[in-house]
């Protein structure tokens, strides 16, 4: 890292902002500067609401500013200790990040990337073979690579089990680091029913944090989940226990959002920032 590990870090954050439902930079950009990081945000596009469960929602692409914002940033010696990818719209985006990447990072910067692409075997509505292929080239910028058991499949061409074993894992790890990816966080696996939790290879070891599966999942726990192992692992924690801080948020994220019969549409994650604050301060 290009400062000390207690020191004030710049991290920019780069993905869509759905303007109601809880997810994406809405998500990201409270849970950052909670965890004591000057937030940097760069929008991909701008949805008045995020596309799961709403029809005719509006989509602003900003595909094409992006380059020249890069521009400014550089002109300005404008640069960044860790950059955060979440959600992207197209390859172009893609292709962009990696060159924002490229052109803005400060030397020793970490590169957090979820692959934000697939759940429950399935590719997102509009993505493809083509995004795919794309995000794979992205993963070999990832210091650390946060993807779930859907992202790991496509992005390492295995078959997705909801049913399957400690080897099955790690051959999906094995695929992500052939890729490039020099760390690698899973989320949502799970080996014994009622029980789920993340995986955690870093420096070539293996480890594994192990909690309750809450059946009631929620709309943007992805997000949260990244936003708060980024800012947790930013502010000095080992990737284990940025980890472990980041799903002990998320779980308090879904129990907080089953108190509230009509909040079908996002986590709330707000009334818990407090524990997380203290979580990552500890």
């Amino acid at each position: 890292m290009s400062n000390s590990s207690n020191s004030y870090k710049k991290i920019l954050t780069i993905q869509d902002i759905s303007c109601f439902g809880q997810c994406s930079l809405t998500v990201a950009l409270p849970i950052l500067s909670a965890c004591g990081l000057e937030t940097c945000v760069l929008p991909s596009a701008v949805l008045s609401t995020h596309t799961a469960g709403f029809s005719g929602y509006t989509f602003r692409d900003l595909t094409e500013d992006m380059p020249a914002i890069k521009e400014h940033w550089k002109k300005e010696g404008i640069r960044f200790d860790a950059i955060y990818t979440g959600y992207l719209g197209s390859t172009k985006q893609i292709q962009y990040v990696s060159d924002i990447i490229d052109e803005t990072s400060a030397e020793g910067a970490v590169n957090i990337i979820d692959p934000a692409m697939a759940d429950n075997g399935k590719l997102y509505p509009g993505f493809d073979n083509e995004f795919v292929a794309a995000m794979k080239v992205l993963c070999k910028k990832a210091d650390y690579l946060v993807p779930n058991i859907s992202e790991a499949c496509f992005l390492t061409d295995n078959e997705y089990k909801t049913e399957y074993d400690r080897a099955y894992v790690d051959t999906l790890i094995e695929g992500l680091v052939a890729l490039g990816a020099k760390n690698v966080i899973l989320t949502g696996v799970s080996y014994v029913k009622g029980k789920t939790g993340v995986v955690i290879y870093e420096n070539g070891l293996y480890s594994y944090y192990e909690h309750e599966k809450i059946a009631q999942g929620c709309h943007g726990t992805g997000d949260i989940y990244s936003s708060a192992f980024a800012g947790a692992l930013l502010r000095g924690k080992s990737a284990y226990d940025a980890a472990k801080i980041a799903a002990d948020y998320v779980m308090e994220c879904i129990k907080d959002s089953q108190t509230e019969e009509n909040h079908w549409y996002g986590a709330k994650f707000e009334p818990s920032l407090g524990k997380l604050i203290s979580a990552v301060n500890a």
